[in-house]
């Protein structure tokens, strides 16, 4: 049961106020809302759109890193490498399933996908042009997503938030992963450490964005953090991961890429922060819509793969569906 109202002349669900006002009052007193419980349309349609483009950022996050499987430098890096790629595809399989409850079919979110109306995060349309590349994303992208998936444990959703503490988990161990990565780069040859700063240069602004748009411009941000499917706002949360990873880049001996970047007393209601400068917005929106480097050969891959793989899901369904038939024979 999704929702509760009365029936429009247009044949959609108009919700009561006293049914939206008890909604609410679930959500203050913190109880978690599951798959069964009546809910707002809107509330229901929110979730979709982010876990599912939570679980399509997972997916089409683990291409950029396979990329590098048969050419990380050693075999314990491959290893471990293709453990964190092997994740990322078991995190996307848990928020497609908590997707799912909501009514949803993995086809539909695949279709979207596919088609361009769902969303992935900005980042994976990225390329990965070196080995330090990875250690960046490690570092960088997995350190930005534990900082907004945290809460996330949190969520009012129950099995959203249920998936998002083995997946935190997860995360946790890719962040040191790449950072050990970037330590590594720093501590071997002038190369080697230029490397490392080149990587820094091209996904320290991409990781910014992945937080989102400030909170000022944010279609979602204030309805989702009323319904606490969010806990901060996009800009808290930048703000968070900014004041983490400057000292870690410190200790690396490297330089992010902003010159407007300055430590402020006042910040945080006076326990600190830095200071950033304007993260390129155009840019931003651009590669949402479409017109990254790596877009259409992203999309393009998720496509292939699921035309390719149609025989495997057919095989799993008929073979089911024989079980199913001599259990009830059985029966």
């Amino acid at each position: 049961m999704y929702s509760q109202g009365l029936i429009g002349a247009d044949g959609r669900t108009e919700e009561s106020e006293a049914f939206l006002e008890a909604f609410q009052k679930r959500i203050d007193a913190e109880e978690k809302i599951e798959p069964k419980d009546a809910m707002p349309e809107g509330y229901r349609r929110t979730l979709i759109r982010q876990i599912g483009q939570h679980a399509h950022s997972e997916i089409v996050g683990m291409l950029p890193e396979g990329n590098w499987i048969t050419r990380a430098p050693s075999l314990k890096r491959k290893a471990a490498l293709l453990a964190k790629v092997q994740d990322e595809g078991g995190h996307g399989l848990y928020l497609y399933a908590a997707a799912e409850t909501l009514g949803v079919s993995r086809e539909q979110m695949t279709e979207e996908l596919h088609s361009g109306k769902a969303k992935y995060s900005s980042i994976f349309n990225y390329p990965t042009l070196s080995w330090a590349d990875i250690g960046a994303i490690g570092w960088l992208v997995d350190g930005a997503a534990i900082m907004n998936q945290i809460p996330l444990c949190r969520c009012s959703f129950g099995p959203y938030a249920r998936a998002m503490i083995r997946i935190c988990k997860e995360e946790s161990f890719h962040q040191r992963q790449g950072y050990e990565i970037m330590l590594t780069l720093c501590r071997g040859t002038p190369e080697q450490k230029e490397m490392a700063q080149d990587a820094l240069n091209r996904f320290w602004w991409p990781a910014l964005m992945m937080f989102g748009p400030h909170d000022k411009d944010s279609a979602h941000s204030e309805q989702s953090m009323k319904w606490k499917i969010k806990r901060f706002s996009n800009d808290q949360l930048r703000q968070k991961f900014i004041d983490a990873t400057v000292p870690q880049a410190e200790y690396l001996g490297l330089t992010v890429p902003d010159p407007d970047l300055r430590w402020d007393p006042e910040l945080n209601d006076g326990k600190g922060g830095y200071r950033h400068g304007e993260i390129d917005w155009d840019e931003f929106w651009r590669v949402v819509k479409g017109d990254g480097v790596m877009n259409r050969d992203r999309i393009a891959a998720r496509r292939k793969a699921w035309e390719e793989g149609a025989w495997v899901r057919e095989a799993a369904l008929a073979h089911a569906a024989k079980r199913e038939g001599r259990r009830a024979a059985a029966e």
